[in-house]
């Protein structure tokens, strides 16, 4: 017995460690993710005004220079600002920074892409992380990106760093936005097989198009005489473009 009163007294301690550690392990984990939100990102200098939900007429406030491309079916547009290559543009504003590009949904920018030239004052991966994760107040957690780069995701959005022309480069994009493109691609090639079906059943059976000889005027597949026209009068079109080759004209009735 009493051996057991002493192995408890001694081994107390280290069940209060343990313990203690087993508490702070959640924190210490949740410390060394990414858990902030799009909302919460600061305007960092880095970012050169810009930021994710940014809308057209603001980008135009900015840089009045940009043109925006077409918007195509699924409400995606995109831009490139050219503050290296673009005369019209105030390179003050925009030190050391070789281009800006732009992906917008629904007139609001989903990914912000800015790179760097080489008289930038980091030019490393690492340096350029570091740089990146204290002026965003993000953690320094990153992890491998293709062959030489770096990315953090975060709450609602995701940072890729790299290096491309001899400068670093940032990547902020809005995973949100990303899932409503990925649905609404979705939604259209579900749609399509059905728009085909319903063409194919239309193409094997015809709309039958009726002309009157009496009258020479015609009646699409949607539209009917008030009375049946006899056999001697009737005559059958494929299509109303044909009826209107042979001469005929669409009845009044069905204008």
């Amino acid at each position: 017995m009493s051996l057991l009163k002493r192995g408890s007294c001694c081994y107390r301690p280290l069940l209060f460690v343990l313990l203690a550690a087993l508490v702070c392990a959640p924190s210490a984990f949740a410390q060394n993710q990414c858990i902030q939100k799009i909302s919460e990102l600061p305007a960092a200098p880095e970012l050169l005004g810009f930021r994710l939900g940014m809308s057209k007429e603001e980008i135009k406030a900015r840089v009045p220079q940009t043109v925006f491309g077409r918007t195509d079916d699924f409400g995606v547009s995109k831009t490139t600002i050219n503050p290296y290559f673009d005369p019209r543009i105030d390179r003050t504003k925009f030190e050391s920074v070789r281009s800006i590009s732009l992906d917008l949904l629904d007139d609001h920018i989903t990914s912000l892409w800015i790179g760097y030239d080489e008289t930038y004052k980091v030019q490393s991966v690492d340096e350029f992380v570091k740089l990146i994760s204290q002026s965003l107040h993000v953690s320094e957690r990153w992890s491998p990106w293709k062959s030489r780069g770096q990315q953090l995701r975060c709450a609602d959005f995701q940072l890729i760093v790299t290096t491309l022309a001899g400068g670093p480069s940032l990547r902020i994009l809005d995973l949100a936005a990303e899932d409503t493109v990925a649905l609404r691609r979705q939604a259209k090639e579900e749609r399509e097989p059905a728009a085909e079906s319903a063409t194919s059943d239309g193409d094997s059976e015809p709309a039958e198009i009726i002309g009157d000889k009496q009258t020479k005027t015609y009646y699409s597949g949607t539209c009917h005489p008030e009375k049946a026209i006899g056999e001697a009068r009737r005559i059958l079109f494929k299509t109303a473009e044909e009826a209107e080759k042979a001469g005929f004209k669409l009845a009044k009735d069905c204008r």
